[in-house]
């Protein structure tokens, strides 16, 4: 049996959560989520409590066993205390402001980018260099997140880019260091 599918999800006092024909509904006091649920995977709402059970043994059931608990778990998690991903801007020059609910990124280009959110998501900005992706949607955070590191991925030679807070940018030694090595013959 899924190891994480069999551990039973608590429920806090003002969370509800009801049981549809193709998702569950969990309401908190940040907002809804909907986390769908699969064919052959049942869940139950007792006692404040969410149990997750298959109905069949084989591969892709076990499978989809855990990921609906995981689902569920975050949903509940998302509904009470919400989820943040954090992103900083380095390199000179490079800037982010926050003008209503939209972000403009100086990121080098000649023009600056302008971000919409999408709904449900939140952004925060921290100083000239830092910004917080909010929202109660885990995988919707991620994906904001993650869209605007795309728009100036972290390069290996000066660290330069968007990336996520306290992340490790492997850095390359570049053509000088080739050089060196090249002139006093190699070895």
């Amino acid at each position: 049996m899924s190891r994480i599918g069999k551990q039973p999800i608590q429920i806090p006092e003002d969370v509800t959560a009801a049981v549809g024909n193709d998702a569950v509904v969990i309401k908190g006091p940040k907002g809804e989520l909907r986390s769908p649920t699969f064919s052959h995977i049942k869940v139950e709402v007792t006692k404040g409590m969410i149990e997750v059970k298959r109905t069949r043994n084989d591969d892709k059931t076990k499978a989809l066993h855990g990921l609906t608990r995981a689902l569920l778990a975050n949903a509940v998690k998302g509904v009470v205390e919400g989820y943040e991903k954090r992103l900083e801007l380095v390199g000179t020059g490079y800037r982010v402001k926050k003008e209503g609910n939209r972000l403009t990124l100086n990121l080098g280009f000649s023009h600056p980018i302008v971000v919409e959110p999408e709904v449900g998501i939140e952004f925060e900005v921290e100083g000239e260099r830092d910004v917080i992706v909010k929202g109660i949607d885990k995988e919707a955070v991620g994906l904001a997140a993650a869209k605007l590191r795309s728009l100036k991925k972290p390069e290996p030679y000066k660290g330069k880019g968007v990336r996520y807070k306290n992340e490790i940018v492997r850095r390359k030694p570049g053509k000088v260091a080739k050089v060196g090595t090249a002139a006093t013959g190699g070895a």
